[in-house]
């Protein structure tokens, strides 16, 4: 069954990093855009970074600006978040969304915890 399968999630200390990874399952991810996004408890879905196929294009939220970073391996077929300066505020449950032209995949969710 074609779909997207995150992992990397758990607790991080305040301050700490993580490193999220989305996988394609059934298919390549090499003509997606992938995106990343994350919702928290009694919040609606915020979209944080998102990677052009090329891997040229990227656009990070102002909330995760200079402390997340996104990257894709097509060789690999994922596409990781790197999460640092981590914050409390940065819990949530975090998916990656795979784009490309009528084709829309969205993983299961990863929960991202970050406490002391």
């Amino acid at each position: 069954q074609l779909g997207l399968v995150e992992s990397g999630g758990g607790l991080g200390l305040p301050g700490g990093s993580l490193r999220l990874s989305c996988a394609g399952s059934g298919f390549t991810l090499k003509n997606y855009a992938i995106g990343w996004f994350r919702q928290a408890p009694g919040k609606e879905r915020e979209a944080l970074s998102c990677i052009s196929s090329s891997g040229g294009d990227i656009w990070y939220a102002d909330s995760v600006k200079g402390r997340f970073t996104i990257s894709r391996d097509n060789a690999k077929n994922t596409v990781d978040l790197q999460m640092n300066s981590l914050k409390p505020e940065d819990t949530a449950v975090y998916y990656c969304n795979a784009v490309y032209i009528l084709r829309n995949y969205w993983g299961q969710g990863t929960q991202v915890t970050v406490s002391s």
